[in-house]
């Protein structure tokens, strides 16, 4: 609660500084787009926006505040991954004519099937061709439907002239939909065919389902026992764990989580499934992932002496079957969630063989053992810095030296001189340098300056004297308003500013118009 109410004051005390920056501008009402930017972007409430805004005599256009609220979520449910509609209806009125598919897959890999639906683009239809992306329903299957955060299973559906190549399984209404490819012959319903899951795929999801279970009993063992799941990703190349902690895990620790579970993978503990009531499973010290529905009876995954958790998944029968395990990956996704990203099994090997060849190549290069290519990184960082330095100390001195050819151009415009020009290819920092010290050669004065540095952006520096700014001209206003010419924009100081743009195509118009202006102004 403390660290909750902490990060909302944060949250506040920026929204606050943003509101204040937009009510500086002295608009006659706060917009719906700047109200919804402040709740969207930085979670300040519309409410707080009110209560400030009305303190200032100002309303906030909550019409403007509603469409941009419905245009997020527009955008929210483009952006969601489409799901056949038409597909699933059908699917539901299926399940109402066909009984639950029988599911095998925990001991059988293979299996006699029989087709008790075949659909085409969501429509019920009595056959297929070759070629043809179809959802299969059978009456008994040792395919694994996506579930409990493990992905389905691969694999083929055999028969008579007919070969079905299958990616994926989800189940709908109890009924287990198989999604594939017909590669040969015509699929009809009614026929009897030979189900065989890929037995690669099988065994490295297990692995992976089996090694989440070890890391959750690991994570409690040595981080913070009151750690929980919060969401899972089993796959046949990696695994994904969410759980709530309140602050990253440490290298050491995530280090002992590894060297603990390889321990226990090692030590060839046999695996335990069995089916008992909840009630049971729960006073044994079975683990639920909060917030799941279970049944009356639920299925219970062993590992006895280490992990007791209710899983519906597939599992391996010995942890030795993991081979190892290796976390690659530990990040916070949300508030009080972390997510610890990690591969077992053959995965390990592949990781650690394309991490073998970078190293391999960067001792070639580096002409080093790899144990000395930290050192001489660091070491290479360093003098880049260096060389950095002293190159952008060069180019400032170079901008100098092209800025003061640039004097004989300043013009007298009433008590005041004026020096509008481009130079060619000097950066942002530079330019501003070479402002500054013509201004000071000029004294009462105003300088624009223009250039395309390498990377091919426009930029523009402005810098004003006090005479100038007495005159109601500001250089943070004048240069963003210069800028815009150029497709972009920018601001600062009423002495000094900087803008940039995306199209140097404008840059001499640019400048022109800023000549212009200020002739106009001063005079």
């Amino acid at each position: 609660m403390e660290r909750e109410e902490s990060q909302f004051l944060t949250t506040l005390n920026r929204g606050e500084k943003l509101l204040a920056d937009i009510m500086a501008k002295k608009p006659k009402q706060i917009s719906g787009e700047d109200a919804f930017t402040l709740y969207d972007t930085h979670g300040f409430p519309l409410e707080l926006t009110q209560e400030i805004a009305a303190e200032q005599g100002l309303t906030v256009d909550e019409e403007g505040f509603a469409k941009e609220m419905e245009q997020q979520r527009d955008r929210a449910r483009n952006a969601h991954e489409t799901i056949d509609l038409t597909a699933q209806s059908t699917l539901e009125q299926l399940a109402e004519q066909i009984h639950p598919t029988n599911f095998l897959g925990y001991t059988d890999f293979s299996a006699t099937a029989k087709v008790v639906a075949l659909l085409v683009a969501g429509e019920a239809v009595d056959q297929a061709k070759a070629g043809t992306e179809v959802q299969i329903a059978l009456d008994q299957t040792p395919f694994y439907a996506e579930s409990g955060g493990q992905i389905g299973d691969r694999g083929y559906l055999n028969g008579k002239e007919v070969v079905v190549r299958i990616e994926d399984v989800q189940k709908e209404s109890g009924i287990f939909v198989h999604y594939g490819r017909i590669e040969r012959g015509t699929l009809k319903t009614g026929v009897s065919l030979t189900a065989q899951i890929d037995l690669a795929c099988r065994r490295q999801v297990q692995a992976h389902h089996t090694a989440t279970h070890l890391l959750q009993a690991a994570l409690k063992n040595i981080v913070d026992a009151s750690i929980g799941q919060a969401g899972s990703l089993v796959s046949f190349d990696r695994l994904r764990f969410d759980f709530n902690y309140h602050q990253p895990i440490t290298p050491a620790q995530i280090q002992e989580v590894e060297t603990q579970i390889n321990t226990w993978i090692a030590e060839a503990h046999s695996t335990e499934t069995n089916v008992m009531p909840i009630a049971e499973a729960k006073a044994k010290g079975a683990v639920a992932m909060f917030g799941e529905k279970y049944g009356a009876e639920v299925r219970v995954m062993d590992v006895p002496g280490v992990s007791m958790e209710l899983c519906g998944g597939t599992h391996v029968r010995n942890t030795s079957e993991i081979g190892l395990f290796k976390v690659v990956a530990e990040a916070g996704v949300a508030s009080g969630v972390r997510r610890i990203e990690a591969i077992a099994g053959p995965a390990v090997l592949d990781y650690l063989n394309v991490r073998d060849a970078v190293v391999r190549d960067l001792s070639d290069r580096f002409k080093a053992k790899p144990e000395e290519l930290p050192e001489r990184i660091t070491t290479l960082q360093t003098d880049l810095k260096t060389t950095q330095k002293q190159l952008d100390a060069l180019k400032a001195e170079l901008a100098l030296v092209k800025s003061e050819q640039l004097l004989d151009q300043a013009e007298s415009v009433g008590a005041v001189k004026v020096l509008v020009s481009q130079l060619e290819g000097v950066d942002p920092e530079s330019l501003k340098t070479a402002a500054e010290r013509l201004l000071q050669k000029l004294g009462e004065g105003a300088v624009v300056l223009g250039s395309v540095p390498a990377e091919g952006k426009v930029s523009l520096v402005a810098a004003f004297s006090p005479k100038v700014i007495e005159q109601g001209l500001q250089a943070g206003k004048f240069v963003g308003a210069i800028a815009k010419q150029c497709g972009g924009g920018g601001g600062g100081r009423p002495n000094l500013a900087q803008a940039g743009g995306r199209d140097p195509s404008k840059l001499a118009e640019a400048l022109d118009q800023a000549r212009q202006q200020l002739e106009k102004a001063l005079v």
